[in-house]
């Protein structure tokens, strides 16, 4: 049986990207003091960086904002495929 995804809040992350920005210690080591798999903590950590501007690649706002646009574009490309449809196929109404 497939394992249970874990949600974490907000004030959950923050804290151990807060250890480990802090302390130096390994992230492997405060993943498995906090009981969380390493590579959860090392995305946190990178995404940390990318929205402190440390590093490359889309904060959060921008992910979101991102998908949003993605969905519009969708919707607008359907949208324009209905009226071609009409047009090219001299729909009478």
């Amino acid at each position: 049986m497939p394992e249970k995804r874990r949600k974490f809040d907000r004030e959950f992350c923050e804290g151990a990207v807060r250890i480990v920005r802090e302390t130096n210690k390994p992230i492997a080591q405060v993943a498995a003091d906090l009981g969380i798999h390493a590579g959860t903590l090392a995305n946190w950590v990178e995404q940390g960086k990318i929205n402190r501007g440390e590093s490359e690649g889309l904060s959060g706002d921008e992910r979101a904002e991102l998908a949003r646009l993605r969905a519009e574009n969708a919707e607008l490309r359907m949208e324009r495929d209905v009226l071609i449809g009409l047009v090219g196929g001299r729909a009478a109404w």
